[in-house]
């Protein structure tokens, strides 16, 4: 790459955050949905419709008007360009990951350097007091981190589970462990797409997760097949169970975690023992350009949730399976292209039977 193409592509990265929030902040003001009832509407017109200064309205839409997204027509008025051909659940889906993101991750990114250097949230304790703990403890203290947290992670599970129970083998009647199961999501899904005779699901995560975790249960009608256990998966993972899941977790943590954790889950299936592993992959060859795991993801952990951890490639992964006593049986990656293009995680799946 030469000079040029370099500082140029430094011009990409200076851009970025006011990009995406000029973005978010035309939705958000209600300038989108506004355009859709009334295209052709003046920049005066529009921000009298949302409240705000024409002038104001009439900067933010300039970026949209040179992205394409919005369309300036000759006498000034303003219409939905691309944005038009968006179906309203795409876009719902984009802007609930736009709006963690801004919450979640933009402030929290200001003390990013701080973070590498501490393994810590500074992010966090310096907008919300959260001491020492990491996202998933300061969500239970505030709900905006909660609410925007939440409801991306409830829609990427309902939205890849599908893919996941597809390609995994839960044999009937199985005893099955959803590790780090959260509010019980999993664990539901788990009995809807693998339902047989007997088949028993139950969701390990922290003791303050079990109210929740048994009234989505009830909700589900499900109460009678998925059942909740309390503990910490550095403590010790429960026993006797003939399948594990791990879904959303693995890569919140760096390799010696990670290796206590597969630890445990060896300990914790009987023998021949299966665990499913669901997990953000970066590509083998990480110069890949449509993978984003690798553009969102270290910053993400590191700087927003848990102060280290990241993906890993899917031989990786494999090797650390290896380690630890299991023997990888299946390893696919979703292809990239049955990926909506706004979603940025692509998933993989392993597959790995206990030896020994």
């Amino acid at each position: 790459m030469s000079t040029e193409a370099t500082l140029a592509r430094f011009r990409e990265y200076m851009v970025g955050p006011s990009r995406f929030m000029s973005l978010l902040s035309v939705f958000e003001l209600g300038l989108v949905d506004q355009l859709r009832a009334t295209p052709g509407a003046s920049a005066a017109e529009l921000g009298q419709a949302v409240g705000a200064k024409p002038d104001a309205v009439e900067q933010l839409l300039f970026l949209m008007v040179k992205e394409g997204f919005v369309a300036q027509d000759e006498d000034g008025g303003y219409r939905l360009d691309a944005l038009a051909e968006v179906a309203e659940h795409d876009l719902k889906r984009a802007l609930t990951y736009m709006n963690m993101i801004k919450v979640v991750a933009l402030r929290q990114l200001f003390y990013l350097t701080d973070s590498v250097r501490t393994g810590t949230i500074v992010g966090l304790k310096e907008l919300y007091g959260a001491g020492e703990g990491t996202l998933y403890d300061a969500v239970a203290d505030h709900s905006d981190l909660n609410d925007a947290w939440l409801t991306l992670m409830n829609n990427v599970t309902a939205n890849i589970d599908p893919w996941f129970f597809a390609n995994i083998d839960v044999p009937a009647g199985a005893q099955v462990l959803d590790v780090a199961g959260n509010t019980g999501l999993g664990a539901i899904h788990t009995y809807e797409h693998k339902a047989s005779p007997g088949l028993k699901v139950t969701t390990f995560d922290l003791p303050e997760k079990e109210s929740t975790c048994l009234e989505n249960f009830q909700k589900h009608g499900v109460a009678e097949h998925c059942s909740f256990i309390g503990g910490n998966v550095f403590d010790e993972i429960p026993q006797g169970f003939d399948t594990v899941l791990i879904k959303h977790f693995l890569d919140m943590f760096d390799k010696d975690d990670v290796f206590t954790i597969l630890k445990g889950v060896h300990r914790s299936l009987e023998a021949g023992g299966q665990v499913h592993i669901m997990v953000p992959v970066y590509p083998e060859d990480i110069r890949d350009t449509d993978n984003y795991n690798v553009d969102f993801f270290p910053a993400f952990f590191i700087g927003c949730t848990m102060g280290q951890g990241g993906p890993q490639k899917i031989s990786t992964y494999q090797s650390w399976l290896e380690e630890c006593g299991f023997k990888v049986t299946k390893a696919i990656t979703k292809d990239p292209a049955e990926v909506p293009r706004d979603v940025i995680p692509v998933q993989a799946i392993l597959s790995a039977t206990k030896v020994g």
